[in-house]
């Protein structure tokens, strides 16, 4: 991360009490990282893990970012997304009315993705034949 950015992207994740389920996510991290490196990227987690989402979002103002992306790495929009994420998200812009903060979609609403895995799913059994 540069050391004057003003821009944050949060891997918001469900999080799970075997810790080991993150490492896709840290993986995930790490590729978002290094196309972005002048962007601070950092993950939170709804429960069982930290550090939370208001954790991540202060963090990410601490070290300067004004405009924070928040990605739900959630398949589909649920409860979590539907119910859990808008409050989360409007307690931190009532401290932080400054800050520009933008949710995008959940995984599969991300352009190309639902074509992406069926396409891969095609090609394996293709090999299979």
């Amino acid at each position: 991360m540069s050391a004057s950015t003003s821009h944050a992207i949060i891997l918001f994740a469900h999080g799970a009490r075997d810790a080991r389920w993150s490492k896709t996510l840290s993986a995930l991290q790490e590729r978002v990282e290094a196309r972005l490196a002048t962007s601070h990227v950092a993950i939170a987690f709804l429960e069982f893990q930290g550090p939370s989402l208001e954790e991540a979002l202060t963090d990410a103002v601490a070290v300067g970012c004004d405009r924070i992306d928040v990605v739900p790495v959630f398949w589909a929009s649920g409860g979590h997304v539907v119910n859990d994420l808008p409050p989360l998200l409007d307690r931190f812009r009532v401290k932080n009315p400054r800050v520009e903060l933008a949710l995008l979609p959940v995984l599969s609403e991300l352009p190309g993705l639902l074509d992406f895995v069926a396409d891969v799913i095609v090609e394996r059994r293709s090999k299979q034949e």
